[in-house]
């Protein structure tokens, strides 16, 4: 991806250090406070109350990504540990269902569902994946992108993370707001759910309409979906 879009390694390492300052940010501003449900762990000093993310650098430098080497390619390869996402632990859950169950439950939502859509694309550009299940998904709400508020395109690399902002023309202002994959983590199979819960609670916090929730899935896929504030 980094090679077809022509994403350079300076590029990837400033979105790195930009998702630390933006993850860094919101912790400080306790803005993921009511996203996240303490757990209590049990050690040998007493209960420790596990309630924050832990993968973030508020210090994050260009210069400190700038010493990393390469992991995929060693000669003129531009990916790094520093700006790949994170291996991490993780666990999300949202609750979906019917307007008229929700009001009869009295339950008020944060969110309804506008469009959701499915892309597939060549394996060995998985990443790029986002970029036509966005377009699917807007063209199925009626919208543009600049209709959005809020955007959540999942950091699994800066490269493709880039890559899709660009090919979507996206307002990087937008895009992942409160930090993304590579300083928040990628835990796997929860990631969806992560992302679409603070997708919705930063269209509470900021008072926005429209939110796009994206991803890139392995093996050559893409999923979206567009959320709206109600």
């Amino acid at each position: 991806v980094a090679k077809q879009w022509q994403i350079s390694r300076e590029d990837q390492d400033a979105l790195a250090v930009e998702s630390h300052r933006r993850a860094a940010h919101a912790v400080k501003s306790g803005y993921f406070h009511d996203q996240i449900l303490d757990i209590e762990l049990k050690s040998r000093k007493g209960p420790v109350i596990f309630n924050a993310d832990e993968h973030f650098r508020a210090d994050a430098s260009i210069e400190d990504m700038a010493k990393l080497k390469p992991v995929f390619q060693r000669e003129n390869g531009t990916v790094t540990a520093g700006n790949a996402s994170g291996i991490n632990d993780g666990a999300g859950a949202v609750v979906l269902m019917e307007r008229r169950t929700a009001e009869l439950r009295g339950l008020k939502p944060l969110a309804r569902l506008v469009s959701y859509a499915h892309a597939g694309v060549d394996p060995a550009v998985m990443g790029i994946g986002p970029v036509p299940a966005s377009r699917k998904a807007l063209d199925r709400a009626g919208l543009r992108t600049t209709d959005l508020d809020v955007i959540e395109a999942n950091e699994a690399f800066a490269a493709q993370a880039l890559a899709v902002t660009r090919q979507l023309d996206l307002d990087p202002a937008k895009v992942n707001p409160n930090g993304s994959g590579i300083s928040l983590g990628h835990p796997i199979g929860a990631t969806g759910a992560v992302i679409t819960v603070k997708a919705l609670y930063e269209l509470q916090r900021i008072q926005g309409r429209y939110a796009l929730v994206t991803m890139c899935i392995g093996g050559g896929q893409g999923i979206a979906a567009i959320f709206e504030r109600i």
